[in-house]
């Protein structure tokens, strides 16, 4: 009986661990589907930075890099994983480790105490040319791909919450001290700054915690704007037509909204899309980031029902939150802006 028992209890011990495997996250899966598409499969970059540098995960410990796939860059591109569990989350950032395989640092979490105003001056010395005065990191908010830069990395943006929420006073210091290889980031000691410099500099770089979240991240906007025509629809959609023209866009096309998506012939003559663009501020935002391509060119719809005559369009402004840009912020405001022009011009 004790024989059975024994082979019974090993029979159902290899079933757990079985079970469990099998259960466990997949970090090669999830990196695929959360983080490539802007990564890249092998971690080095595309519209997000690149990851899989050794002297970039040889110099930060696993709590970093687990708090900012939690928190993400709010602003910044990189949207916090909030759908994700911590045991996925670490599953992705020991996948990361395999691009660079090596030893891991300590997660310390020592607090730097330095001069904050001695700090300021040293940051603006060696550190604002490439991260900025305010420590919002280089141009482009860290899209690198399709971008011509003189840098191999966009500095990213150390006054950001989510990089304050990662990185601690320890991480940020040993990052000074030691530079990164293959990167702008030298090390301060061999610029010539003293230990007691860089934890001045620190100290300024942790003030930076009093930056709050960019505006375009917490606004509530409708997905879609909607004005009322006291035109007909063939009149309202000339008018958006001269409108358009008037704001210097340039019509594409104007067909049916149902066109290509129902059978040819059947489609609705009163639900009427019309494209326009212009070139400059195309190439311009697609500068910025170019995912912004999935809505552009710009459109407005024009729709007849029950004899009502309404306009609409995407709302810029909501898009623009979905993208996590702050610097795509300012294109989105100006878009909506000059949606607002041309269908109020067209309806009023």
């Amino acid at each position: 009986m004790s024989l059975y028992l024994a082979i019974r209890g090993m029979v159902v011990a290899l079933l757990f661990i079985s079970v469990m495997v099998q259960a466990a996250p997949n970090g090669q899966q999830l990196y695929a589907k959360n983080c490539a598409s802007c990564h890249g499969i092998d971690g080095k970059g595309g519209v997000g930075i690149p990851i899989s540098l050794p002297s970039f995960l040889h110099s930060v410990p696993d709590t970093y890099l687990e708090k900012t796939i939690r928190y993400g860059r709010p602003g910044r591109v990189m949207p916090p994983f909030r759908h994700l569990s911590d045991a996925q989350i670490k599953a992705i950032v020991q996948h990361l480790h395999r691009f660079a395989p090596g030893k891991k640092p300590e997660s310390l979490s020592l607090m730097v105490k330095g001069d904050i105003t001695r700090g300021k001056k040293l940051y603006g010395q060696h550190c604002a040319s490439c991260h900025g005065l305010d420590g919002k990191g280089g141009k482009g908010t860290g899209v690198t791909f399709s971008r011509p830069r003189d840098l191999p990395i966009i500095a990213p943006s150390i006054s950001n919450p989510g990089f304050l929420l990662a990185a601690t006073d320890s991480m940020i210091k040993t990052t000074l001290m030691n530079g990164r290889e293959n990167t702008p980031m030298q090390s301060f000691l061999k610029m010539g700054l003293t230990e007691k410099d860089i934890d001045d500099v620190v100290s300024y770089v942790r003030s930076f915690e009093t930056v709050s979240t960019p505006a375009g991240m917490t606004q509530k906007e409708s997905p879609v704007m909607i004005y009322d025509s006291p035109s007909d629809l063939k009149t309202t959609v000339e008018n958006i037509k001269n409108a358009a023209v008037a704001e210097n866009f340039r019509i594409i096309r104007v067909h049916d909204l149902e066109t290509g998506l129902v059978k040819k012939g059947s489609e609705s003559n009163r639900e009427i899309i019309i494209y326009f663009c212009n070139f400059q501020t195309l190439n311009e935002v697609l500068g910025v980031d170019p995912r912004v391509g999935l809505f552009l060119p710009c459109r407005v719809t024009v729709v007849e029902r029950e004899g009502k005559v309404q306009v609409m369009a995407i709302n810029p402004r909501y898009l623009s939150a979905m993208y996590n840009n702050e610097e795509l912020d300012l294109f989105c405001d100006r878009m909506h802006s000059i949606y607002t022009n041309i269908i109020e011009e067209a309806t009023l």
